[in-house]
């Protein structure tokens, strides 16, 4: 089968596309021939080494498959990795069966991104109707998806984005306004879209000077929920502020839930039933084929994509 494999850890450099042997599942295990690979940021902190938790080689980076059972059962699996390849074994326990009227891409693009903006707006940040929640890289695979389901919530939704074309998406998905994540001054930028007031809750993926600017301008009982470091820009959180401004700073690694089933299996029902039914719609930003897996994950640092990118590993 043809993979996308490092030997070294580093960026798109170190990305090889190979010819692997196909694996043999053991006891409890199912060969899953993959029709769509999920890219989410979190491989580009595994292909260097320096994520949550640490990398083997050699690797075989990708967390998140949509696929074809043996049977032709469709499925949709979190893998942890080696999901950039044309086939990958899944634990039995682990598969979860696409809905009707679901696609691949779909199922593909909303599984990991989506079970953590489920996770972000509905548990961590736990959002109510009337409040107001900014949402960093909001047109990005999770920031789409939590826009979404922060305005089902009955929220009010404030997206930030690094460019006109990227809030005009976000605004279009049904946020309340908008800001530039780029903004000299980010703080009043954001007090500006919310009428002046401060906000009641943040989603926070970048690390670096928006911890600070976001952390003011949050209001008091509001919760700052950090859940990446695009930056690699790690902050301190001064405990006398918190008691202050009664502010809650929370972390969010998908990790913790999934090893919750008792959490995990009904987000991921919600998940897919509002799949079904065309509530929830995830923005595909981009198909490569698999042998181009090291562009796509270019394109996602250099910040210049928008939605969901997949991998097709038949092409």
């Amino acid at each position: 089968m043809k993979a996308i494999q490092l030997q070294e850890f580093g960026g798109a450099e170190a990305f090889q596309y190979v010819d692997l042997d196909d694996p043999t599942p053991g006891e409890g295990e199912v060969l899953v021939e993959v029709t769509r690979s999920g890219v989410n940021f979190a491989d580009t902190h595994a292909t260097h080494d320096d994520y949550l938790a640490p990398q083997q080689l050699p690797l075989v980076p990708g967390a998140e498959i949509a696929g074809r059972t043996a049977d032709g059962g469709r499925v949709v699996a979190l893998v942890g990795t080696g999901g950039y390849a044309e086939k990958v074994l899944v634990p039995e326990s682990n598969l979860i069966p696409i809905p009707d009227g679901v696609d691949d891409e779909q199922a593909a693009g909303a599984l990991l991104q989506g079970l953590t903006a489920m996770t972000l707006v509905k548990r961590s940040a736990r959002i109510e109707a009337g409040e107001t929640i900014l949402v960093e890289a909001a047109a990005g695979g999770t920031g789409t998806l939590a826009v979404q389901i922060a305005k089902a919530q009955g929220a009010k939704v404030i997206g930030m984005a690094s460019s006109a074309a990227k809030r005009e998406l976000v605004e279009g998905l049904g946020a309340d306004a908008t800001v530039d994540s780029g903004a000299d001054d980010l703080r009043a930028e954001i007090l500006a879209a919310n009428g002046g007031h401060k906000v009641d809750a943040v989603l926070h993926m970048s690390g670096g000077d928006a911890f600070e600017a976001e952390l003011a301008a949050l209001a008091p009982l509001g919760r700052l929920v950090i859940f990446g470091n695009a930056s690699r820009d790690q902050r301190d959180v001064d405990t006398g502020a918190l008691l202050h401004g009664s502010k809650a700073v929370i972390g969010m690694w998908l990790v913790h839930v999934l090893a919750r089933r008792d959490l995990a299996v009904p987000l991921i029902g919600e998940l897919l039933g509002a799949l079904a039914t065309g509530a929830l719609q995830v923005t595909i930003g981009g198909v490569y084929p698999l042998s181009e897996a090291a562009r796509a994950h270019e394109a996602l640092e250099s910040r210049a994509t928008t939605g969901k990118l997949l991998l097709d590993p038949s092409s």
